[in-house]
């Protein structure tokens, strides 16, 4: 993380600029829009979207617009950028404190934008109270996670007009991180319809920082004044969704070059679902999305919750201190208080995780092992014990957080072994492993713990098909440098197939070879095949082509997250 005071003031004011042919383009998606009249921008930096909004005379028939900007060197580059016969209102203030002012009384027909992304740390207090309060007003919890892009977003759209636009360059992270959760409920239930442009590459040159244009219309409020206007009305609004004129859909651009030459299309969108969910699902097309809810729906599936406890791996602290060697394991005669560690993916390289595969990651060098110092009086560990604990106290070691708090510092807490591991970041495809040598994790693992009478075997092979795997997709999140992180729980929320029925000694024949795949490092496809084969089609009685449509959804997703890596 980046303090405060390592920070640069671009960073702590989260001004990034619009690219001029980016803000040209959103201005030009409104053109032909007779119904705006008057314009916000928020956040208005150097005046790029008020320069648009002149060129492309988007202020006619006596329009006005409205720019506020925070900083005052900011403020007079954007006042060079304002014709004289243009009725622009531009205003040295913070935003949160015009809202806070004029949030009963001004509407607008078109808000435009590129809002400040800065982290919650680095908010005055002021800020952050005015912040919360914003969110807190529409039905959203306030958090120390939450950026200001946030409340910029809520605030414009309760200041849009009943049918009004919003136009924003907004963090693609808005597509699925958890604290954006109550935020993209909050706009489902306020906007008719949302359009999301993304990009394959990055389209700000000086921020490794994916972002999406973001572009809504606001909901036309409830009309009527008896029972039958407001069924009218609201079959209208139906025929208009069914028509695809309503609800979310999402745009997948290459670059600007693929932006300029783009026409928004009228139609194409999806229902939106007023509940809380992510919108990476929009990536794919309403014949998947209802795919993937009939498999939610089928009896013979069930979510990994259902079957086990999902945990996250040890948090030791300081992994490179406690995850050590074969060689320091006999140089402080570490052998009594260890226990057998797989500690990185690359220690995962088979889906049965046998003693023969730790010893030979522990024999190749690798960190094999992880310390768990007994419950005693530290006066009672062996010298060498006692010398590893100095060393580590020397290199401040101990110094980190969670270290920290604890009472020793070098005694790491919830060390137990689980039944399986799951991947917690993966590159390729997720890895579902089975402990068969009492070896425990990192956090780079996930703990399963099957419920009682739940077969290990069981759940492990029927995690390798092509829906399930298109679920861990859906379900996860895509991170920089391709790769696909999923929580504890976002994994159960994974669906599997249920094998209840079927011999055990038929489930470990086929797992068996799955675990052969994997070790010799084949594509996985080769086991998802096998499985769909020979477990959802012959056994289950599922439609070759249901498992040839997940295994597209699957590809389609992983694709479009190795190509943003």
């Amino acid at each position: 993380m980046i303090l405060k005071e390592d920070s640069t003031k671009q960073k702590l004011r989260g001004a990034y600029y619009t690219p001029e042919r980016v803000a040209e383009k959103m201005v030009e998606f409104f053109q032909e829009d007779t119904s705006i009249h008057s314009i916000l921008e928020p956040s208005c930096g150097n005046g790029v979207f008020v320069d648009m909004v002149q060129r492309k005379q988007l202020l006619k028939d006596k329009g006005t617009m409205t720019a506020i900007e925070i900083e005052d060197s900011e403020v007079k580059k954007a006042e060079k950028k304002i014709h004289s016969s243009a009725d622009i209102r531009l205003f040295a203030m913070d935003f949160f404190q015009y809202y806070a002012k004029n949030k009963d009384e001004v509407r607008f027909d078109l808000i435009l934008g590129n809002p400040p992304y800065i982290r919650y740390q680095y908010l005055e207090e002021r800020q952050r109270a005015e912040m919360s309060e914003i969110l807190t007003e529409h039905g959203m919890k306030s958090n120390k996670l939450i950026n200001t892009w946030v409340g910029f977003l809520v605030a414009c759209v309760h200041l849009l007009r009943e049918k009004g636009k919003i136009a924003f360059v907004i963090p693609a992270e808005i597509l699925q991180v958890a604290y954006a959760e109550e935020l993209r409920l909050f706009l489902a239930k306020s906007l008719s319809n949302i359009t999301l442009l993304t990009f394959e590459e990055l389209i700000f040159p000086d921020i490794e920082q994916e972002i999406v244009i973001f572009i809504g219309e606001k909901s036309e409020e409830e009309k009527g004044e008896n029972k039958e206007e407001k069924k009218i009305e609201e079959k209208k609004i139906e025929e208009k969704k069914k028509d695809g004129q309503h609800g979310i859909r999402i745009i997948e651009l290459n670059n600007l070059e693929d932006l300029q030459t783009l026409k928004l299309p009228e139609n194409g969108f999806q229902k939106m679902n007023r509940v809380h969910e992510k919108w990476t699902k929009y990536f794919m097309s309403r014949q998947e999305n209802r795919l993937i809810t009939q498999m939610k729906q089928d009896s013979r599936f069930r979510k990994l919750s259902d079957m086990a406890l999902i945990n996250i791996g040890i948090t030791t602290g300081n992994n490179k201190y406690f995850s050590v060697t074969k060689k320091t394991v006999e140089e402080y005669g570490l052998e009594h208080v260890v226990r057998p560690l797989i500690g990185r993916s690359s220690h995962a390289g088979s889906v049965y995780f046998r003693k023969e595969d730790w010893l030979a990651n522990a024999e190749s060098g690798k960190a094999a092992y992880l310390i768990d110092f007994p419950d005693v009086p530290i006066e009672t560990y062996p010298k060498k014990h006692r010398s590893y604990i100095k060393k580590g106290e020397k290199n401040k070691e101990h110094a980190g957080y969670k270290c920290r708090i604890r009472d020793r510092w070098y005694r790491v807490p919830s060390i137990w072994a689980p039944d399986a591991f799951f991947l917690r970041r993966n590159n390729l495809y997720p890895k579902f492993v089975l402990n068969c040598c009492e070896a425990v994790s990192t956090d780079t693992m996930h703990r399963i713990k099957f419920h009682d009478g739940i077969e290990p075997e069981r759940v492990v092979l029927s995690y390798y098909n092509s829906i399930s795997f298109a679920f861990t997709e859906i379900c996860g999140r895509s991170y920089g440098g391709g790769v696909l992180e999923i929580l504890p729980g976002e994994l159960g929320n994974v669906v599997l197939p249920v094998l209840d029925e079927i011999p055990l000694e038929q489930v470990r024949e086929i797992l068996y070879q799955v675990d052969e795949i994997v070790r010799k490092k084949e594509p996985i496809e080769k086991a998802l095949d096998l499985v769909d084969r020979e477990i959802l089609v012959k056994e289950l009685g599922f439609e070759g082509e249901l498992c040839v449509t997940a295994r597209k959804i699957w590809k389609k997703m992983q694709r479009r997250r190795l190509k943003r890596g």
